[in-house]
C-alpha cells in the first residue's frame, strides 16, 4: 500500500547508558522505562505493521526501549477529552479543539522540551502554536497536521467539485441524481466551523472572519444551514473505517473526510479522490500531550522523542496523508517520496483554519458563542 510520503531516515536510536541515545550523542530521556506506555490516538496514528508491514513505527521502539505501546483509538476530539478525563492513559494525540480544554482542565502536564532531544527539529510554525502553548509553557509535542478534505466519487464527479455546496445544499450532482442521502458530514460539534467557513464565502454579508469566533447572528445562520443539511446526510461519520466502507458499499459520493480514508480507498483502487474547495478548509494540527497523572512518564518521554524521528514522521505522513511536524522528514523517505510533503499540503499552512475550541471571549467579535453551546446544538441536530 504505497502512498505519497516523506523523509530520510535519521541514524537509528540505540539504547545506551540507561537512556535513548541519539545521532548527535544526545540523550533523549535517561532512565529505565516502566515497561509500557498507554496512548489515546486517532485511527492510523500508531501503526505496528498489522495493516501493512511497510508501516510500523511501534515494533522497533518497543525493542529498543522495553516500553510496550498500548493504544486506544478515539474517533472524535470529544471522545479523547472524555478518555483523558477518566484517566488511565499516559499520552493523547490531541487536536486543537481538545488540547486547550485539556490544559484548562489540568488533565495534561507541561512538557520539558529539554528532555525531548529532537525538539529543535520541529517546524518553527508549530513550536509555539497557541493550541499547545499557554503563557510560554509547552503542553505537548507537535505530531502531524493537515486539512479536512472534500472526498468525492470520481465516477460521479468527472471534475473535482469546486464548492462545499455539494454537501451543504440540496442539488443534482453531475450524474443527474440528487445529493440527498448520498453525502455525509462529520459527527462532531467542531463541524460547525466547516459550515461557518462555507457561509463566510456564500453569504459575506454575515461578516464571518473566523469560523471559530461566531457572534449570535452568525452562529444562528450557521445552525440554520446545518439543520437544512440534516435532510441530505445519509450518515454522520466519526469512524474512519466505517466511512471507507460507506464509500465502497453504501452509495456515498461526497463528504468531509481525512486524507487517511482517501488514501485507503485509492490504495484499494476505488474511484475516490479529494479536493480543498474554493471556500478553503478547516484542519487539524495534532499534539502529543502527557496526562497530568501519567503512570509511565519515562516511557512517555521516550515515545515523545521517538515521535519526532524523521523516519516515523515520514512514514506516518505517507500512511495518513498528513504533513510531518519535522520538515527534515520531507526528503529521503521511500514511502512518502520527496514530493510527498508538497502533495500533502506543506505549503498550505496559512490557508488552513486549524481546529480550536470556541470560547465566549474572542478577538473579532464583541462576544462569541462558546463550545458548550456548539455541542448542545449539534447534538440536537443529529438527533432530529
Amino acid at each position: 500500500m504505497k502512498r505519497t510520503s516523506i523523509l530520510a531516515a535519521l541514524p537509528v536510536a540505540a539504547l545506551a547508558c540507561g537512556g535513548l541515545m541519539l545521532a548527535k550523542g544526545r540523550v533523549a530521556y535517561a532512565g529505565d522505562g516502566e515497561g509500557q506506555v498507554d496512548i489515546v490516538a486517532w485511527p492510523g496514528y500508531i501503526e505496528r505493521g498489522e495493516t501493512d508491514k511497510n508501516y510500523d513505527w511501534v515494533t522497533g521502539f518497543e525493542k529498543e526501549t522495553g516500553c510496550k505501546v498500548n493504544v486506544k483509538t478515539a474517533a472524535t476530539s470529544d471522545e479523547m477529552v472524555t478518555l483523558m478525563n477518566q484517566g488511565g492513559f499516559d499520552l493523547v494525540t490531541a487536536s486543537g479543539d481538545a488540547s486547550l480544554r485539556l490544559i484548562a482542565g489540568k488533565k495534561v502536564q507541561p512538557i520539558d522540551v529539554t528532555r525531548v532531544g529532537l525538539w529543535d527539529t520541529v517546524d518553527e510554525r508549530l513550536q509555539n502554536a497557541p493550541w499547545h502553548t499557554v503563557d510560554g509553557v509547552h503542553y505537548g509535542v507537535p505530531f502531524q497536521w493537515g486539512p479536512n478534505v472534500l472526498a468525492y466519487n470520481t465516477d460521479v464527479f468527472k471534475e473535482a467539485p469546486k464548492s462545499w455546496s455539494v454537501v451543504f445544499e440540496e442539488q443534482n450532482l453531475p450524474d443527474g441524481k440528487s445529493n440527498k442521502g448520498r453525502v455525509q458530514a462529520y459527527d462532531g460539534p467542531i463541524y460547525i466551523a466547516d459550515a461557518a467557513l462555507y457561509l463566510a464565502k456564500k453569504k459575506p454579508e454575515l461578516g464571518i472572519k473566523n469560523p471559530y469566533e461566531l457572534n449570535k447572528a452568525q452562529y444562528d445562520a450557521v445552525i440554520d444551514l446545518l439543520k437544512s443539511q440534516r435532510a441530505l446526510v445519509g450518515r454522520y461519520w466519526h469512524d474512519a473505517m466505517v466511512q471507507v466502507d460507506d464509500f465502497k458499499n453504501e452509495g456515498v459520493v461526497a463528504s468531509s473526510s481525512w486524507p487517511f480514508q482517501v488514501n485507503l480507498l485509492a490504495a484499494d483502487k476505488k474511484p475516490v479522490a479529494s479536493v480543498i474547495p474554493a471556500e478553503g478548509a478547516t484542519g487539524w494540527a495534532d499534539t502529543t500531550m502527557m496526562h497530568s497523572e501519567a503512570k509511565h512518564p519515562t516511557c512517555a518521554y521516550k515515545w515523545l522523542e521517538h515521535s519526532l524521528s524523521p523516519k516515523l514522521q515520514g512514514d506516518l505522513a505517507s500512511w495518513f496523508g498528513s504533513v510531518p511536524s519535522v520538515p527534515a522528514a520531507c526528503k529521503g523517505n521511500e514511502l512518502l517520496t520527496d514530493g510527498g510533503c508538497a502533495t500533502n499540503g506543506f505549503d498550505n499552512f496559512e490557508q488552513i483554519w486549524f481546529w480550536r475550541t470556541p470560547t465566549a471571549k474572542c478577538e473579532k467579535e464583541s462576544a462569541c458563542v462558546p463550545y458548550s453551546q456548539w455541542a448542545k446544538d449539534y447534538i440536537a441536530i443529529l438527533g432530529k
